[in-house]
């Protein structure tokens, strides 16, 4: 199956627009992250490595992992994720990736597999983390794209824009996610975030941090 990563980008683009200022509109199309692989598929023929993200992080549209099912080389197989976020395995079908970290969709694989082997014992690796950007636009004063290397949260991304401009309308910030049934945008208010109250918010592969005036 042909891996479209440039959909997705359309899906966020146009929700980034619709909520966006002209000059938002603008930060977003001069940001350009880094172009995912030419393969139209994962190498099967992948070897097992050590992750280089962190143990929470969240896959995304592009990731490729790597399934391994002890005693089982059929079951174990490098796979992409696909711009709906899915993968494909044999015997279970389609399991939802993105949004998980690798233990969470290991459980999920091993829960899947129960159905047809005993006691399976099931590892996820990730052999190339694609989809580890975040957009921050608006109001800051380095707008544009922001690499997520291990968890980061929307303050540490302001901050890595540069932080909020004068005039910023620092209760009104939105994260604009992609999800399986589209895009959702959760509220985020700056300075209760700064004080501690309700909690940090942590950035996922593909999500847009707008910061109004």
């Amino acid at each position: 199956m042909k891996i479209r990563t440039p959909l997705i980008c359309c899906v966020v683009t146009s929700a980034v627009l619709a909520f966006a200022s002209p000059a938002t509109a603008r930060q977003l199309a001069s940001a350009r992250p880094t172009a995912a692989g030419s393969s139209d598929k994962a190498d099967t023929k992948a070897k097992p490595q050590a992750p280089a993200v962190a143990e929470d992080y969240r896959l995304g549209a592009g990731d490729k992992i790597r399934i391994e099912v002890y005693k089982d080389t059929q079951l174990s197989q490098a796979v992409q994720v696909r711009p709906d976020g899915k993968i494909t395995l044999p015997l279970v079908g389609d399991i939802l990736a993105t949004g998980k970290t690798p233990l969470e969709l290991r459980d999920t694989i091993t829960t899947a597999l129960k159905e047809y082997m005993t006691n399976p014992v099931v590892s996820v690796i990730v052999v190339e983390a694609i989809a580890s950007t975040a957009y921050v636009l608006g109001e800051v004063a380095h707008p544009g794209a922001v690499t997520l290397q291990g968890p980061v949260t929307v303050l540490q991304a302001i901050a890595m824009a540069g932080g909020l401009k004068d005039f910023a309308d620092s209760k009104n910030i939105r994260i604009l996610r992609k999800g399986p049934v589209g895009i959702q945008t959760i509220a985020f208010n700056y300075k209760d975030a700064v004080k501690g109250v309700g909690g940090q918010v942590y950035l996922r592969p593909g999500d847009t941090v707008i910061v109004p005036d």
